[in-house]
């Protein structure tokens, strides 16, 4: 069993920034990969990021360049770093991990309970 924590959500104006975290217990395996998938109204989840505990990062087209994923792997702890952030960012953002984490999460993945990210114009 795995249960997932996140911190961090919360209001911001257009261009700012914030820092997720999320913080697992559970075996290895089921936590080698972490990362953030988002769900907005009207839209499908979508991955945000992922990262292994070797290091390999995956990014959403949409997130490339402004946000930044990593681990600390001692402290099964996963962040987000969340730059020039916009309006279209705006979603609840769900912590999740599994032994490998794709665009589509799959079925065997662990959820954390969400943490809300507005961005205002």
């Amino acid at each position: 069993q795995v249960q997932l924590v996140e911190s961090g959500g919360g209001l911001v104006q257009a261009g700012g920034s914030l820092r997720l975290s999320c913080a697992a217990s559970g075996s290895a395996l089921t936590t080698n990969a972490m990362g953030w998938y988002r769900l907005a109204p009207g839209s499908q989840r979508q991955l945000v990021a992922s990262i292994t505990r070797g290091g390999t990062t995956k990014y959403g087209d949409a997130m490339k360049g402004r946000f930044t994923i990593s681990r600390d792997n001692a402290r099964n702890q996963v962040y987000l770093q969340m730059n020039s952030l916009k309006p279209e960012d705006t979603a609840v953002y769900y912590c999740a991990a599994a032994p490998i984490l794709y665009a589509v999460a799959p079925a065997n993945s662990y959820w954390g309970q969400g943490t809300q990210v507005t961005v205002s114009s």
